[in-house]
């Protein structure tokens, strides 16, 4: 495997990076590698493969059919005087 040096790396941006990385109970390193590695794979995504993605997550997070705008209303008065 290669090493990679970056320089000039503003502190701000490199304490943010840590608390990710403790976040993610990862390394400096490795979330760095991590985050790395997702902003190149997205770049390889065709627009079928995004539009695909897309509508994926759409399904996922549609509203279910019992929240209704109705079931919604009497839930926001349900105790109120």
């Amino acid at each position: 495997m290669a090493t990679l040096t970056l320089k000039n790396v503003p502190g701000e941006l490199v304490d943010v990076l840590k608390q990710e990385a403790k976040q993610n109970r990862r390394s400096l390193n490795q979330e760095a590698l991590s985050r790395l590695e997702r902003s190149l794979e997205s770049r390889k995504r065709s627009g079928a493969e995004t539009v695909a993605s897309l509508r994926l997550l759409h399904r996922r997070f549609a509203r279910p059919a019992f929240l209704t705008d109705r079931f919604i209303e009497r839930a926001k008065n349900e105790g109120r005087p």
